[in-house]
């Protein structure tokens, strides 16, 4: 091995009898080193932006929530949630009645995820809905923007569910339906999550949803804020302990089960623009292919000469394989270095600007060791594979 490394890094850094193969080899050194730092870069943007979004719904939700495995509503008794509320892990249980809600407001109508809270969760999440026996409500921003709702006009909020017992009235339908009003306190960035068929989500106080539903002792989840310093093996413990505790009955979701289809398509994304990427990566490594099949052409009487040598053709080949090869790890190691450099220089000083008003002032950039590993180890490959492609044939 080390005699066809050490005869292809000759043929790499020697000077060619053709200039033209010197500057092929170096567009393909540059081809892939832009390549490389491409992928690392955009790989970093996009893990910022996937940052603001986890941070946003993490504003707004629970580490953990227990749900029913049937049904929409249970009882929060027995001797599972005896042992929660004594947990040291958790540091504030809620209550909530979730469900979805017909509403309008100033003439405009709407479905929405209607989320009532108990006090417990407004004084985590720095919430005010009550104001005397006034009862108030924070909005979504894209359900304030389509129904035009702004805390600061005095329109309340119609709120209607129907009746749970399934009872309609012919001489009057309305009877069916429950109803409550409500007036917007607060607009809130609250994400878009998984709920199919509502606008926007609108959290209320939990009394309200339930004089709306009839639920006065079920909830439809018990939602579970981490106590303060608790480390991710502690909490991975929690979390297994407490299924074991509530049993097959009881389904306990981390936040990434919360919105897993949110999370699934931020992955997807991920993996799609790292595919792309990966295929400009292969455009780019045909120039290496071109520069070894002149490179072929140019050294037949140095092949000659290893043939008589002693040299079979299984030596050769793998000389100019390694020759390949060492122009895209060449260009793939300036572009790990260019890549990481550029990222870590945006991470800490914001150095390119979000154009237009957005929640961060410059593109959000969170370098990964595992990206930094992924891109370097693909175009490696791509190189290896492209390196393999040039035969011998004319050598003969």
């Amino acid at each position: 091995m080390r005699l066809p490394l050490y005869i292809a890094g000759r043929y790499l850094f020697a000077k060619k009898s053709h200039n033209v193969i010197n500057i092929i080899s170096a567009i393909s050194a540059a081809g892939m080193a832009i390549g490389t730092a491409a992928l690392i870069l955009i790989l970093s943007v996009f893990n910022g932006f996937n940052g603001i979004i986890e941070s946003n719904l993490a504003s707004v939700e629970a580490d953990l929530r227990i749900v029913p495995a049937e049904g929409k509503t249970f009882v929060p008794e027995g001797q599972a949630f005896d042992w929660l509320y004594d947990a040291p892990q958790a540091g504030s249980l809620s209550s909530v009645i979730s469900d979805k809600v017909f509403i309008s407001y100033e003439g405009k109508q709407s479905v929405v995820n209607a989320k009532g809270v108990d006090e417990v969760y407004e004084e985590e999440m720095g919430l005010a809905l009550r104001k005397g026996d006034l009862r108030l409500a924070a909005v979504s921003s894209d359900l304030a923007w389509k129904l035009g709702i702004n805390p600061k006009f005095l329109s309340p909020i119609q709120v209607w569910y129907p009746d749970r017992t399934g009872y309609i009235s012919p001489s009057n339908p309305a009877a069916s339906l429950h109803s409550a009003e409500i007036y917007a306190a607060k607009v809130m960035d609250i994400p878009h999550t998984s709920d199919a068929g509502a606008d926007g989500t609108m959290i209320l106080p939990i009394g309200v949803m339930r004089s709306l539903t009839g639920y006065y002792k079920e909830v439809s989840a018990v939602e579970i804020r981490y106590s303060d310093g608790l480390s991710q093996r502690g909490a991975r413990g929690f979390r297994k302990a407490l299924r074991k505790q509530l049993g097959d009955g009881f389904i306990v979701q981390d936040r990434y089960m919360q919105d897993e289809s949110l999370y699934k398509m931020m992955r997807y994304e991920k993996a799609a623009i790292f595919l792309i990427l990966i295929f400009i990566v292969i455009i780019i490594s045909l120039n290496i292919f071109g520069s070894l099949s002149m490179l072929v052409i140019e050294k037949q009487d140095d092949i000659a000469i290893l043939r008589a040598m002693g040299a079979d053709d299984r030596l050769i080949r793998r000389i100019f394989i390694l020759e390949g090869w060492l122009i895209s790890l060449l260009g793939m190691a300036v572009g790990v270095v260019l890549g990481v450099g550029l990222a870590l220089l945006q991470q800490h000083f914001g150095l390119i600007k979000m154009p237009g008003n957005f929640v961060v002032d410059a593109y959000p950039v969170v370098l990964r060791l595992g990206d930094v590993l992924l891109s370097a180890a693909g175009v490696a490959l791509i190189g290896l594979l492209v390196a393999m492609a040039p035969r011998l044939s004319r050598s003969r």
